[in-house]
């Protein structure tokens, strides 16, 4: 039995304009910035013991990934399956637009030019897979809340709803074990 670590990026300029970003490479902001630093200082402080942090490709999660690498020392690579999902006709629109909250409890349905959920979750299920069989090594995977939803749904039952519900803050650390 060992154990993964999840952790959202920082705070983007896209998450403070309420706009979805997915795919869309949407910066950090300066507050984004102090929180993946922060976040460093916490798993250095934590005394969890990781071996290698994986990011998503975006720069949003690669830039967290590399500040919690700087403050850790720990060794940092790009793991393209970690990327976020591709909201196709919705990104760039409001968070909380009523049509964007309705596709969501859509799982097969693709976004007009985006991934379905379905989609979504085998490339993230492959690589828990994988990271199971990979026992002795813990991770710290650093992607975006749409992965952490999936990430949530591999270790827990969740309803629809949960499912479309469920995210985590930004910066924030969870830990899931494989049993």
């Amino acid at each position: 039995m060992h154990s993964i670590y999840f952790a959202r990026h920082g705070e983007t300029v896209w998450n403070v304009e309420n706009k979805i970003c997915g795919m869309t490479d949407s910066p950090l902001t300066e507050k984004g910035q102090q929180q993946a630093r922060e976040l460093g200082q916490k798993v250095k402080e934590s005394g969890v013991h990781i071996d290698e942090i994986l990011y998503s490709p975006l720069s949003r999660a690669a830039d967290t990934a590399k500040a919690v690498a700087e403050a850790t020392g720990l060794p940092a690579r790009c793991e393209p399956r970690l990327r976020e999902q591709c909201f196709g006709k919705y990104e760039g629109t409001p968070r909380d637009g009523a049509e964007f909250r309705i596709s969501k409890t859509h799982f097969a349905d693709r976004y007009d030019g985006g991934e379905s959920m379905m989609q979504l979750a085998q490339r993230i299920y492959n690589l828990l897979d994988e990271l199971r069989q990979d026992e002795n090594k813990t991770y710290l995977l650093v992607a975006h809340n749409g992965i952490a939803r999936v990430v949530e749904s591999y270790f827990h039952d969740m309803t629809n709803e949960e499912y479309s519900a469920a995210g985590i803050k930004n910066c924030e650390l969870v830990e899931y074990r494989f049993e």
